[in-house]
């Protein structure tokens, strides 16, 4: 069942068929590494819930969302990029530099993944468990 927010979010409740659909759909390295981000996701964290969020009509299959006891963070393909956006990235320590995109930004901070980039999945998946871990704090 799709609910619709205000802010015109669309969550649905089958999250990873639909997000599985955004994948095939891209079809190309962007789908190939939104899978792969998406495995480590799980990986750093069993409990995240995947959706898909802010569905329109220029971008039907909508952008993947993980959460954990709020938004850590989505995946979008661009023409030349994966984006993967911390929705609190700014308070978040990144030791390994990974951010590298929406630095200037109070609030989120990105990884953009060209084809052909190497993932850092250790620091990844630390970046990931600190953003868990900060959502949980305020829960």
């Amino acid at each position: 069942m799709n609910k619709k927010s205000k802010a015109g979010i669309v969550s649905t409740g089958s999250g990873s068929a639909e997000v599985d659909a955004r994948f095939q759909e891209v079809g190309d390295w962007r789908g190939e590494m939104l899978a792969r981000l998406r495995a480590l996701i799980k990986q750093a964290d069993p409990d995240v819930v995947e959706e898909r969020k802010w569905k329109k009509p220029s971008n039907p299959f909508g952008v993947p969302v993980w959460s954990h006891d709020g938004m850590i963070c989505t995946g979008e393909t661009h023409k030349s990029v994966v984006k993967m956006t911390f929705a609190k990235g700014a308070f978040l320590d990144d030791p390994a530099g990974l951010f590298n995109s929406s630095l200037e930004g109070n609030l989120r901070r990105a990884i953009d993944f060209r084809e052909g980039d190497k993932v850092n999945e250790k620091a990844l998946k630390a970046l990931i468990r600190a953003a868990v871990k900060l959502n949980t704090s305020k829960a």
